[in-house]
């Protein structure tokens, strides 16, 4: 008998990457990348979107152009919103693999119509709490519903949710556990997504943070909360991008903000542990002056059309008189 030698048998696999970010505003390029690691070259690839979990898979139209391994988005729309997936396959030796890690993408316009208003408004709570998600239409419209992609890649509606019913356009969520950390949005009946947010679900210590981006100049107030102390608020240690600012504070104040203050930020307890970190956002004010001038110039343009179509009518009107009154001098 020979030594015992051992066989390792694993099946190839597709993964799937984003580049360069999957947080995107209209007009940005993105790179959908799949891969098979460890396995030799020959596959071609095929493109999906996730619709409802789990496994209910739509091959898109155009999947063919990235048989290569990229599917590459020069301009990106708000169409381009979505859960992606990949699945690769060859044909000597014939395989096909399973389908890939989902990626979410997400595409920003400038002006959505709808915002999700959460309450408590905060992008952490606590477990066993309650969670309340709502669609603001400014146009009044109906059909908006709240679904969410969590970080275990489940696609989900609200109403389907066993803690969670729908009334409305507004989700509420009943005793809230870790597994409701994920990305929020508004959906409405036609596909159009709007809207995203952050929401970290945690036990203990967690960061008070604004749902919605901070506009230069305003004035942010972040507090270090604990789920088992009332009041709520707790001494910590308080970091940015993984530098401390200030040691045991309950809460820190920036008076003006700053493009210098976007970053992720956390408090840290030497006994209570530590909370989840919060993106802060900050949004310049030539980004609001720019949308005021892109809805002022539509304005304008859409009186100046009034003008020129009310002279246009105007003056058919008098030459049509006056071709009348020649004819009766005529007669």
């Amino acid at each position: 008998m020979s030594d015992a030698v051992t066989l390792t048998v694993s099946a190839p696999r597709a993964v799937l990457s984003v580049s360069p970010l999957n947080w995107l505003t209209e007009g940005d390029p993105v790179t959908l990348i799949c891969e098979v690691h460890s396995f030799s070259t020959g596959w071609t690839f095929s493109w999906f979107t996730l619709t409802v979990s789990p496994d209910h898979y739509d091959l898109l139209s155009d999947s063919s152009r990235g048989a290569g391994g990229n599917y590459t988005v020069s301009s990106a729309a708000l169409k381009h919103t979505g859960v992606y997936a990949c699945r690769a396959e060859r044909e000597k030796p014939v395989y096909k693999t399973q389908h890939s890690n989902t990626q979410l993408l997400w595409v920003s316009g400038v002006s959505p119509p709808v915002s999700l208003i959460v309450s408590p408004s905060r992008t952490q709570d606590f477990t066993s709490a309650s969670l309340s998600l709502s669609c603001d239409d400014q146009s009044n419209s109906t059909g908006w519903r709240v679904r969410r992609y969590t970080d275990d890649g489940r696609l989900e509606d609200c109403s389907s949710l066993r803690r969670g019913s729908q009334t409305g356009s507004t989700c509420t969520i009943r005793s809230t556990i870790t597994s409701d950390t994920g990305v929020y949005w508004c959906e409405s009946e036609s596909g159009e997504k709007h809207h995203p947010v952050n929401i970290t679900v945690h036990s203990g210590v967690i960061l008070e943070s604004p749902v919605h981006p901070v506009t230069e100049g305003d004035h942010l107030i972040l507090r270090c909360l604990y789920q088992h102390t009332t009041p709520a608020n707790l001494s910590a240690d308080f970091y940015k991008d993984g530098s401390l600012i200030q040691n045991q504070t309950t809460e820190t104040t920036i008076s003006t903000v700053s493009k210098s203050h976007e970053g992720f930020y956390y408090y840290k307890h030497p006994t209570r542990g530590e909370s989840p970190k919060s993106w802060i956002s900050v949004r310049g004010v030539s980004d609001e002056h720019s949308l005021f001038h892109s809805e002022s110039q539509i304005s304008v343009l859409s009186i100046l059309s009034s003008v020129l179509a009310a002279c246009a009518y105007l003056l058919v009107t008098v030459m049509l008189i006056f071709k009348c009154c020649r004819k009766r001098g005529k007669t």
